[in-house]
């Protein structure tokens, strides 16, 4: 895919922390657009995360959710690996690992911001970091992007569909496409649609037919993007009630994912 206008292939550099949704959304772009810089930080310290998340949210809840990713989450991956597969087969998306990214410790380091600012590319895509702070968002020379697993404003922070679910919305499982700002998952949204998980579904597949639906989205934004144009917001999806507040997400608790599947069946 060429960007209009000039008859090359945009520049992309995908911003991202490890794991294999980056590995997933770097395959799809590369497949579009060729070759793809990437910069991957380390991942964060679990331990500094729980205790950032703590004073926020209180230890009861830290704890919860660390039995959930450590004790329930596994479980339902090992029960979803077929269906995942499943997913990514239907929707062609590859997660082959990315073996030439550059490293960095941080998004937010100076030697990451030193880079962005050397870079020559047209768009910058965003996946699985930290919160970019304002300086680094200051030192891209072009629009910033993220794939975000819900539908935003309303589902903010992670696991977007699963919590649409969860709160009596399936009309609002969706992925978004959106420009980054110094907010979390806050930007103006640039494109949005939404899909049906089946009864097979559960909250370990739900983040591929996130990508299945969304990786199109975001191949035909960072191509709008690098010609210069829709930088504007797109219109909210058909599905979105606007009166619908904004809430930031996080990790379910064991006991409140077990409690809701078992009273309203999300699973």
């Amino acid at each position: 895919m060429t960007a209009p206008g000039d008859g090359r292939s945009p520049r992309v550099l995908v911003l991202a922390g490890p794991g294999d949704t980056t590995d997933i959304v770097v395959q799809g772009l590369r497949r579009a657009f060729g070759d793809v810089e990437v910069v991957m930080e380390r991942p964060q310290s679990r331990w500094a995360l729980a205790r950032r998340r703590a004073r926020r949210m209180g230890w009861p809840t830290v704890l919860g959710q660390v039995l959930f990713v450590g004790v329930v989450l596994p479980v339902l991956r090992w029960r979803g690996r077929s269906r995942v597969a499943a997913i990514l087969a239907d929707a062609g998306l590859e997660r082959s690992p990315i073996a030439d990214a550059h490293a960095v410790s941080s998004v937010n380091a100076v030697e990451t911001r030193a880079l962005l600012r050397s870079t020559a590319a047209d768009v910058v895509v965003v996946n699985g970091t930290r919160v970019i702070d304002r300086a680094t968002l200051e030192a891209v020379g072009c629009p910033v992007v993220n794939l975000h697993a819900g539908i935003t404003p309303q589902f903010r922070g992670v696991h977007g569909g699963y919590w649409a679910l969860a709160d009596g919305h399936p009309e609002l499982v969706g992925s978004t496409v959106h420009l980054v700002d110094a907010g979390i998952d806050t930007g103006g949204v640039l494109a949005q649609a939404v899909f049906d998980p089946g009864p097979e579904d559960s909250f370990a597949t739900y983040p591929y037919l996130h990508l299945a639906c969304g990786v199109p989205l975001l191949v035909d934004a960072v191509a709008r993007l690098a010609d210069g144009g829709g930088v504007e917001s797109a219109p909210t999806s058909a599905g979105v009630r606007p009166s619908l507040p904004s809430r930031l997400w996080s990790h379910p608790t064991a006991w409140g994912y077990l409690w809701r599947r078992v009273t309203r069946g999300v699973r």
